[in-house]
């Protein structure tokens, strides 16, 4: 019998176990896995290519303060600016549902298509959007989700404004990083409030060159005036709303620590267990000329296959399971994507390589500290 074949014998000679501790394993890399990729969506902002030239402009005190109307002529005049379009959050609720997951802004629609230049609309539709003040835009995930068609009524029940809009979609877009959005007319919401005032203010930069030159002249066009603005980059206006879930990353990281700590107990108990029942025949092959460190490699070789087996069902399953389900029907649209990268899948192979070989370790000491003699005394 070779070397190979006598490790894996001994690997599978209780099946059940064997089979629980790789389904042990598998089961909580996937939730490491899961709960690595679900921190990573939220943290890290999605971007395109026109993200880089696009600036946001918020009220200095808080993004829930929303800024006057007059603002836009004094931001079209700063050297360096493209466009600049209105860009107010309406989050109200769709079909009378509890929590609508696509969200529904107000903005001009001529400057909107030339600040957010990736959304691809047909001509027209675009047309028929300008025409109409009481229309709007809708995302194709959205469309499909709902089942809407062109024509269609869109009611949205207001939350943050004193206002319900009754919508009707006069196009669809597609080809952003996220097509679920709706997009209606900024002079209709200042019809409904029967006020003008916008939530924040959406600027493309000339060039990637001039971006930085318009922050800074944006700040200092509004500096000590009655609404003083904060500017800053779309990635770094994205990063301040996931500050607001508070330190999430700490607490992700310390649910993922728990999670290898008690797979680390249960793999150590198993291994323990497995070569405590073991120690005669060990004691045997002690006393036919193998030395310690031959003892150890057959745990280690067994241990470590164990985990890797768990690893490649657990993270290998994460993999396939994300990459073949709807992630946004599955999520009720919270997650546009669920993107398993290698960085993770390197992540969960380490963490099964570090399990291997740290559960190998009590019983291969103890194995080490017991003479033949003792091993052969031991039952069975």
């Amino acid at each position: 019998m070779s070397i190979e074949a006598f490790i894996l014998r001994n690997a599978l000679r209780n099946k059940r176990r064997a089979a629980l501790s790789v389904l042990s394993v598998a089961v909580s890399l996937f939730l490491f896995v899961t709960l690595l990729v679900a921190l990573r969506e939220i943290t890290v902002p999605i971007e395109d290519v026109g993200s880089s030239l696009r600036v946001a402009v918020r009220n200095k005190v808080s993004i829930a303060t929303p800024l006057p109307a007059r603002q836009r002529a004094v931001l079209e005049r700063i050297p360096g600016v493209a466009a600049v379009t209105p860009f107010s959050y309406f989050g109200g609720l769709y079909r009378n549902e509890k929590f609508t997951t696509f969200a529904q802004f107000a903005v001009d629609p001529v400057a909107f298509t030339n600040v957010f230049l990736d959304a691809s609309l047909p001509p027209e539709q675009l047309a028929a959007w300008m025409r109409d003040r009481a229309s709007c835009i809708v995302g194709v995930d959205t469309m499909e989700r709902y089942g809407l068609k062109l024509g269609d009524p869109m009611k949205l029940a207001g939350t943050f404004w004193a206002c319900d809009l009754d919508l009707k979609i006069a196009g669809v877009f597609e080809g952003t990083l996220d097509d679920r959005s709706v997009y209606f007319h900024q002079k209709y919401l200042d019809e409904a409030l029967n006020s003008s005032v916008v939530g924040t203010w959406w600027v493309r930069a000339e060039s990637i060159e001039h971006a930085p030159a318009v922050i800074d002249r944006i700040n200092r066009a509004f500096a000590n005036t009655a609404a003083e603005v904060r500017a800053e980059t779309e990635r770094a206006f994205q990063l301040s709303f996931v500050s607001m879930w508070g330190n999430i990353k700490i607490l992700v990281s310390s649910i993922c620590t728990v999670v290898v700590f008690t797979l680390l107990l249960v793999s150590v108990s198993t291994m323990s267990m497995a070569v405590r029942e073991r120690f005669r025949e060990l004691a045997v092959l002690k006393a036919l000329g193998f030395q310690r460190r031959d003892l150890f490699g057959f745990i280690l070789a067994e241990s470590f296959g164990l985990a890797m087996a768990g690893a490649l069902f657990g993270a290998g399953g994460a993999w396939l399971f994300f990459h073949t389900v709807d992630i946004q029907a599955l999520s009720n649209g919270i997650f546009i994507s669920f993107d398993v990268t290698p960085r993770i899948l390197g992540r969960a192979a380490l963490v099964a390589a570090a399990l291997g070989i740290v559960s190998s370790l009590p019983p291969s000491l103890s194995v080490a500290r017991t003479s033949v003699v003792d091993g052969l005394k031991t039952l069975d």
